[in-house]
């Protein structure tokens, strides 16, 4: 599998309809957290978004939850988490994707996914792709034939024994909610989002959530330990008063 992160232009993705208008004269940036579902005419993704003044209140939002809908072309949002010292909302958002995108997504086939680091400020959006090597080549060739500005930052490979490790390390939904959970603060100190909270975003009731989190904290430390201990083992041979030459 392949990580790619690309750098481009915010105007040159404004156009497109990639990116709303109007946006960053009241936002300061906007990070990408997680993608929940990407599919063909829509997707659903976890946002931080840093206001450039103070936050609205629930019943602001609440008030022009239409006219916000509207202007960035949303079908559903909701605040999962509010931080006014940082200015930042977390927010759970349905959108419709544009064309471009739409074709995009047709190339790549279900065969690549968005992760961190995905960023976007008035400037320029760092966006990271995972996935096939040769979709991910099939996706930059389409820019460059749509004469799209871009940069690459940087390309890595992940080996396969990695990749199985992790497999071997997580189930796909303990993966899922962990990542979530780090996104959210929820091991942040101090803590940023509660359990409850965590559970309301990912769908899950509290004590569902805790025991799936705590199997994988289980799963992830013993692993550790075990690596820790493999480490501590003396080479073969040394300690051993048996061992040396006579």
């Amino acid at each position: 599998m392949l990580t790619v992160t690309l750098e481009f232009r915010t105007e040159d993705l404004v156009p497109l309809g990639i990116l709303p208008r109007g946006l960053f004269p009241k936002y300061e940036s906007v990070e990408l957290l997680e993608t929940l579902r990407l599919e063909r005419g829509w997707r659903l993704q976890l946002l931080r978004i840093r206001r450039r003044g103070p936050l609205r209140s629930d019943a602001a939002l609440e008030r022009e939850s239409r006219q916000i809908r509207r202007q960035y072309g949303l079908q559903h949002f909701e605040v999962v988490q509010r931080d006014p010292r940082r200015r930042e909302y977390v927010l759970l958002v349905r959108q419709r994707n544009p064309e471009t995108l739409e074709r995009l997504l047709a190339l790549a086939g279900g065969r690549i996914q968005p992760t961190a680091p995905f960023r976007i400020d008035e400037e320029r959006v760092v966006a990271s792709f995972r996935g096939e090597s040769r979709t991910l080549a099939r996706i930059l060739a389409r820019l460059n034939r749509e004469q799209l500005p871009y940069r690459v930052l940087r390309s890595s490979h992940a080996g396969a024994a990695a990749e199985e490790g992790a497999d071997r390390t997580l189930t796909g939904p303990q993966r899922g909610v962990v990542a979530r959970a780090w996104a959210l603060g929820y091991y942040a100190v101090p803590r940023r989002i509660t359990l409850t909270r965590l559970a309301r975003a990912t769908g899950r009731s509290g004590p569902a959530l805790g025991k799936m989190l705590r199997r994988a904290e289980g799963t992830l430390i013993a692993r550790f330990l075990a690596s820790e201990l493999l480490a501590e083992e003396p080479p073969a041979g040394e300690g051993d008063p048996g061992a040396g030459g006579r």
